[in-house]
């Protein structure tokens, strides 16, 4: 445990130092996964699937705000469908505006969270997103994560009936319409799991914001095993085709990464908690104080020993004894000498040209 606290205090130095660095670093891998994502679900058109294409996307996203990132990724996603089929291009491009209409009515701060809940469907961990939102953020996350489910399983649809929404004469236009509008609206799976979603943020976050030990471990694991339930319940009930074991192992991720979080950003010893009663003039209040942990992080010193030399001189001459050139000592051997001062030196010569020891005869 003290190894993760003085890792994470590490971190939050490093992170402190080279932010604005980790951030376009990091907006870049996102948007390199979502572009890539896009492209190799629904390539469509050949041109934009390309890698160069997603790298340049992800470039450029990387230096601009979240939300550009998202309107990039909604347009890909158009330019994909309109070149399968018109129809399927319009009724998405009405679903996009319904959910930026959501989006940027409830919570406009978190672009993240759309983009990187429909990429957790796409890699099957759908619960671990909804765990990290209700323990870091608030109920109003529930849009964005729903808006990204949304996202994931129109994409998911097109996917898998690519071949029937093809459209050609103004009749089967209408008919690709109608069908893609219904199977979208209709799909008993999406909205499952939107309220799986949407359960698993509300209860983690209640739970979570509880003033009981250990709410965070509790939060997390009640998040997970409600999704889970709300999901198998759903596909028994309703004869779905989910398959729960991706499910489970998600739900085993999100606790995973609850815990984790709670190192990062909690880090408390409930173990020294206390409760304090205090009153003003108008209230009366009851507080329960948990401390943090605290660690030191450890300080790397270096030492440096040189070893000192006398190239003076006194006199012209080296101030070496008979000793093998050894350097004489006026403390005595092993000890080094103490440098000396200006006027002690001008006083030595004087005493050796008087005396006659600087080399020269007197006269």
């Amino acid at each position: 445990m003290s190894t993760l606290l003085v890792w994470r205090e590490q971190m939050q130095r490093f992170y402190a130092k080279y932010s604005i660095f980790i951030r376009i670093g990091f907006q870049f891998c996102m948007g390199f996964l979502v572009f890539y994502q896009i492209n190799s679900n629904i390539g469509f058109m050949k041109t934009a699937s390309s890698t160069a294409c997603t790298a340049g996307l992800a470039a450029i996203c990387a230096f601009l705000p979240a939300i550009v990132m998202v309107m990039a990724a909604t347009a890909l996603v158009l330019l994909h469908f309109y070149t399968l089929s018109l129809p399927v291009a319009i009724v998405a491009a009405l679903l996009f505006l319904l959910m930026y209409i959501f989006y940027f009515r409830f919570s406009s701060g978190k672009a993240w969270l759309v983009l990187l809940t429909a990429c957790s469907f796409a890699m099957d961990v759908p619960f671990v997103l909804p765990i990290a939102a209700g323990l870091l953020g608030t109920p109003a996350c529930i849009v964005p994560a729903a808006c990204g489910t949304l996202s994931y399983y129109v994409i998911h649809l097109v996917k898998g009936s690519s071949s029937t929404f093809k459209a050609g004469d103004g009749v089967e236009m209408v008919e690709t319409l109608i069908g893609f509008t219904k199977q979208t609206l209709m799909n008993q799976e999406m909205w499952v799991m939107i309220a799986a979603v949407a359960a698993c943020t509300l209860l983690v976050y209640s739970i979570r914001t509880l003033s009981v030990d250990h709410a965070w471990k509790f939060a997390s694991v009640g998040g997970a095993v409600a999704a889970v339930v709300i999901a198998a319940t759903a596909n028994v009930a309703l004869n779905l085709h989910i398959s729960l074991s991706p499910l489970v192992i998600s739900g085993v991720i999100g606790v995973l990464a609850g815990l984790l979080l709670e190192v990062i950003f909690l880090s408390v010893d409930y173990a020294r908690t206390e409760y304090l009663e205090f009153e003003d003039d108008e209230y009366h209040y009851h507080v329960k104080a948990v401390p943090k942990i605290g660690v030191t992080v450890p300080q790397k010193s270096v030492k440096h020993i040189n070893e000192r030399q006398n190239t003076g001189s006194i006199g012209g001459k080296n101030n070496r004894g008979d000793n093998g050139g050894q350097t004489s000592s006026s403390y005595g051997t092993g000890y080094p000498e103490r440098p000396k001062s200006a006027d002690e030196i001008l006083l030595e010569r004087s005493l050796n040209k008087e005396l006659g020891l600087d080399g020269k005869s007197k006269k």
